[in-house]
């Protein structure tokens, strides 16, 4: 007993060394040549030891085994040799495939041929960086400050210039900082936040990050800020219709706009992934749907194109939100005046509607609704649907599952087959949606799937992904 004990803490010291080996690397590669590394879809990213051996140990909800930075670390050091043009690339998938297709070649050799298109020199992203203004800083303007912030790499992407607020009073620069610094959901900032009072700014990581107050949107001169060209992120949701969304355009120094809410009349509703082919030059509004629009459409389209779907139900457990009380109280709106941590409450879901607009082939096929739920983080999705074709569980499953490994919506779905996740374990989740395969239900051409996603966190990065298709930033993605 004595020896395994010394065994598994020796096998634990030795892998803790190889992680903190990584970190550099993992840093060097992302600040220097704007590779972003990742383990199945886990960003290694500005993450310590720990975090990248759980990245790994992660894995092994999809793989039938976790993977050892013992294998992966060899695969690392041979990638920061080589002179690569920026990309993403999945470490995990990529070790899966050298275990499995190497036979006997060395790690150098199979790198340097997976890898021989990008071996081309570090160039820039983009031509020269595109500004990003988020109108509103509240639940998800925050989350998007972090995500853009994290990402801001050599500084030759996206930069976050300002954040467009009404003053709320005297220090409201500080609690604002505040805000962005400590999340009772996400967590804290990871990194570095102060404030820049002569520039009435957050600094954050280095990003300077104007508060510029305003009461309309076409008040704002941007570019007397130092801001041209920008693409504007209206996370309030108050105007939600072409006229009222194009009062931004109106303002000096904003290029495009994006609406983190469902958009009305014909703005284009775009689940990134999905329906990209939407954008166009010419276009100026766009809106990023919803959070549950973009947790099913994925889904709801691989299934559609291997199985067809004849009809369907989407019923969503959704997380209370600011709209509703904290008590019982006055709300415009049925049911949702009572207490929200309280009760679940029934109400109205546009998400079944909205899907044709992402997904016209489905259109007038599918109804919903929803249920607020005394949570504050992390929704479901239940879709209880009629296939053209007969299936089972394994089949079903095992198919959704290689869409999340190595498809197009590899991005956009994920997939877990843990017997004892809940809806928290979800948090911080970067997909749009995550299948619940032990959850999942057949009987012929009928099936129940239940899909978890973070409602805030998730949505967010579908918005980072839509903006970054707009300012044209396309990042090869290997394997």
């Amino acid at each position: 007993m004595e020896d395994k004990a010394q065994l598994y803490f020796t096998d634990w010291a030795q892998r803790s060394e190889l992680a903190e080996n990584m970190v550099p690397i993992i840093g060097s590669l992302y600040r220097n040549r704007g590779i972003i590394l990742s383990i199945y879809g886990r960003s290694l990213i500005n993450r310590n030891p720990i975090g990248i051996l759980r990245a790994h140990r992660f894995a092994r909800q999809i793989l039938e085994n976790e993977i050892s930075v013992r294998d992966s670390y060899p695969l690392l050091q041979a990638i920061s040799k080589l002179d690569l043009a920026p990309c993403k690339i999945d470490l995990g998938k990529l070790t899966v495939r050298y275990q499995a297709q190497a036979a006997g070649e060395s790690v150098e050799t199979f790198i340097g041929r997976e890898l021989a298109g990008l071996n081309t020199g570090s160039t820039p992203v983009l031509a020269e960086p595109r500004d990003v203004v988020l109108y509103g800083f509240g639940r998800i303007g925050r989350l998007l400050a972090r995500l853009l912030i994290e990402q801001t790499g050599g500084g030759d992407k996206l930069r976050l210039r300002a954040a467009v607020v009404r003053k709320g009073s005297d220090d409201d620069l500080i609690k604002r900082a505040s805000l962005l610094r400590r999340d009772s959901i996400h967590g804290r900032f990871q990194g570095v936040i102060k404030i820049d009072e002569e520039e009435n700014a957050i600094v954050a990581n280095g990003n300077l990050i104007k508060i510029i107050y305003a009461d309309a949107p076409e008040t704002v001169d941007y570019t007397a800020y130092g801001i041209d060209n920008a693409i504007l992120i209206d996370n309030t949701g108050k105007w939600r219709d072409r006229e009222g969304l194009g009062r931004h355009l109106q303002a000096r120094g904003i290029a495009k706009v994006i609406l983190t809410a469902p958009g009305k009349g014909d703005i284009p509703n775009i689940v990134h992934g999905v329906n990209n082919a939407l954008i166009r030059p010419d276009e100026h509004l766009y809106s990023a749907a919803s959070c549950t629009t973009n947790a099913i459409v994925p889904v709801l389209k691989a299934v559609n194109d291997r199985f067809g779907i004849r009809y369907g139900h989407v019923e969503t457990c959704h997380s209370y939100t600011n709209d509703q009380n904290l008590i019982d109280n006055y709300h415009k709106k049925p049911r949702r005046g009572r207490s929200a941590p309280l009760n679940m409450v029934l109400t109205e879901t546009g998400a079944a509607k909205a899907v044709a607009k992402a997904l016209p082939e489905l259109a007038g096929k599918l109804t919903g609704n929803a249920i607020r739920v005394p949570t504050p983080n992390v929704s479901m999705a239940i879709l209880n649907l009629t296939l053209d074709k007969s299936t089972s569980v394994q089949e079903l499953n095992s198919y959704l599952r290689d869409i999340s490994l190595d498809s197009p919506l590899q991005n956009q779905i994920d997939f877990t087959n843990s017997p004892e996740v809940v809806s928290s374990d979800f948090v911080g989740s970067r997909y749009a949606g995550v299948v619940d395969s032990l959850a999942t239900i057949v009987d012929d051409n009928r099936c129940v799937l239940y899909v978890w996603y973070d409602n805030e966190f998730g949505y967010s990065c579908q918005v980072i992904g839509l903006l970054e298709d707009l300012v044209g930033l396309k990042i090869p993605q290997l394997p």
